[in-house]
C-alpha cells in the first residue's frame, strides 16, 4: 500500500472518529466541561492561538529539542562506552536499567528539585524520560554486527576504528533510529510533566491552568497540541531514518 493511500486512510478515519465524537455530545447532551465536542476544541484553539502558539508551544518546543539533543548525546556517548569496555558495561549497564525501576513519574520532583523550575529543571525531566531507549537500542545497535564479516575485517587487517566506521556504524544506525523514534513521543511526555511540577509557559502549564479553571475546550487544545507536537517528532525521525539508514525501510518494504 502507498504512503498517500495509508495517510489517505487515516485521514479518512480521523474526520470519521471526530464526527462520531461531535455527535455523540451533541445528541447526549454532554456537558463541555466533562467532554466538549470537537467544534469547541479547536474553537478554543483559534481563540487562544496568540497564547498556545506564539508562547506556550515556543516553550515546549524548545524544551522538547534541548531536552532530546542531549538525551542523543549522552545516550550515545554511555553506549560507545560500554561498547569498548566490558567493565564498562558492567558497571554502568545495571544502573541505566535500575534508572527505569523507579517511576518516572516519582523521580520528576526529584529533578526539578536539584535543577530547579526554570529550564534546566524541565530539561532534565526531559532527559530522563528520553536517554534510556537511545542509550539501550544504540548499545544494542553496536553490539549487532556479523561475527563472520567482523573476523573477516580482521584477518584483512582492518584497525579498531576501521571496524567501527565501516561495520558497527552502519549495523547501528537502525537500532539508533528506533530508539531516537520512541524517545522522540517520549520527550513531549518529559516536557509536559516537568511544566506541570512547576512552570509559568509551557502548554503542560497551560493544560493544568485550564483543568484548573473547569475550561475543557482549552484543555483539549493543548493536548492536541502536544500531540500534533510527538507526531511531527516521530515523522522527522523517521525521515531521518530513511536519509542515513535507507536500507532498513528497504528490507521493510520487501
Amino acid at each position: 500500500m502507498s504512503s498517500f493511500r495509508k495517510g489517505l486512510m487515516f485521514l479518512l478515519s480521523l474526520l470519521g472518529l471526530l464526527l462520531v465524537w461531535e455527535t455523540a455530545c451533541r445528541i447526549l447532551d454532554v456537558p463541555a466541561f466533562i467532554l466538549p465536542p470537537p467544534s469547541a476544541v479547536f474553537q478554543s484553539l483559534w481563540n487562544l492561538r496568540e497564547q498556545l502558539l506564539g508562547l506556550h508551544l515556543w516553550a515546549t518546543l524548545k524544551e522538547v529539542l534541548l531536552g532530546l539533543s542531549a538525551s542523543v548525546l549522552f545516550g550515545i556517548s554511555l553506549a560507545l562506552v560500554m561498547t569498548l569496555s566490558k567493565s564498562a558495561e558492567r558497571l554502568i549497564y545495571p544502573y541505566i536499567v535500575i534508572s527505569q525501576t523507579i517511576p518516572i513519574i516519582a523521580l520528576s520532583p526529584v529533578f526539578i528539585l536539584w535543577f530547579g523550575y526554570d529550564l534546566t529543571g524541565k530539561i532534565a525531566v526531559t532527559i530522563l524520560f528520553t536517554f534510556f531507549p537511545i542509550v539501550v537500542s544504540t548499545f544494542d545497535g553496536l553490539r549487532a554486527c556479523d561475527r563472520e564479516m567482523t573476523n573477516l575485517l580482521r584477518t584483512m587487517g582492518a584497525s579498531r576504528w576501521q571496524l567501527f566506521r565501516k561495520l558497527q556504524l552502519p549495523a547501528s544506525l537502525p537500532h539508533f533510529f528506533s530508539g531516537l523514534k520512541v524517545a522522540a513521543t517520549y520527550s513531549v511526555s518529559g516536557a509536559t510533566i516537568g511544566e506541570w511540577l512547576g512552570a509559568s509557559e509551557g502548554l503542560g502549564y497551560f493544560g493544568r491552568r485550564a483543568s484548573g479553571n473547569f475550561q475543557a475546550p482549552a484543555l483539549f487544545a493543548s493536548v492536541l497540541l502536544l500531540s500534533l507536537l510527538g507526531m511531527l517528532l516521530f515523522w522527522l525521525a523517521g525521515r531521518l531514518e530513511l536519509r542515513f539508514a535507507p536500507h532498513k525501510r528497504k528490507r521493510k518494504n520487501r
